[in-house]
């Protein structure tokens, strides 16, 4: 009796399938003096025919310097759920600071995260997740922050799918990017977290330098003429 095929090997085998396909659909194309589909993983519809009509019409009408796209992060790039993957840092760097914060242990809102406390946390307001943010990012320089997040970056998985976070990218909108880069679109990308924290990402996450990432603060000190333009 032949052995089961366990989930694991079923899933590996799929993922090398798809691999295959993509790459003999991709030479097949390739024989025939076809250009490979920029958008090879949208469905074909009126979704994926607005983006390559919107961007031939781009190119004939806009000059390059004109070409500016700009993207949302967290739920557009990657993921966002249970929740941003700042506060997934912040939270995790909260329990490795806690033994030098014995108080933490008997005050809110980090009681409720030392103790694992779910349904508090999803209680949490933006005042509660500004004291935890203050309190995981502060009290070091700029360069041992992004040190700190590029270590939990290279090992943090996330708790659902077991995948590093910065494998958890959205493939579809890795190709709008990457077509728009392509036809000489500059790309930005706007984040409700602390653009800090952004620039560890691999350059294969967005292929975005760290001067097109914008961050709230970012945003606001642009609106009142702080900030300088990259």
């Amino acid at each position: 009796m032949a052995k089961p095929v366990s989930r694991a090997a079923a899933g590996r085998r799929s993922i090398l399938l798809g691999v295959a396909t993509t790459v003999a659909t991709a030479l097949f194309a390739s024989a025939r003096g076809q250009a490979p589909d920029p958008l090879a993983s949208w469905s074909d519809g009126p979704a994926k025919r607005a983006i390559l009509d919107f961007v031939r019409a781009t190119v004939d009408r806009v000059p390059p310097e004109d070409r500016i796209a700009t993207f949302d992060q967290d739920g557009t790039l990657w993921v966002e759920h249970p929740v941003y993957t700042q506060a997934m840092f912040a939270l995790e760097r909260l329990h490795a600071l806690a033994p030098k914060h014995p108080d933490w242990k008997d005050r809110e809102p980090f009681k409720a995260v030392l103790a694992n406390d779910a349904a508090a946390m999803a209680k949490f307001s933006e005042r509660d997740w500004a004291e935890i943010v203050f309190a995981t990012h502060a009290g070091m320089s700029q360069d041992e922050f992004v040190g700190i997040v590029g270590q939990w970056l290279a090992t943090a998985r996330h708790p659902r799918f077991g995948r590093l976070y910065t494998e958890l990218v959205y493939q579809p909108m890795r190709e709008v990017m990457d077509y728009l880069r392509t036809n000489g679109f500059k790309t930005y990308i706007v984040t409700g977290a602390d653009r800090t924290s952004c620039v560890p990402t691999p350059k294969r996450f967005t292929a975005c330098r760290p001067s097109r990432w914008w961050d709230r603060v970012s945003l606001r000190s642009t609106k009142s003429g702080t900030a300088g333009r990259s």
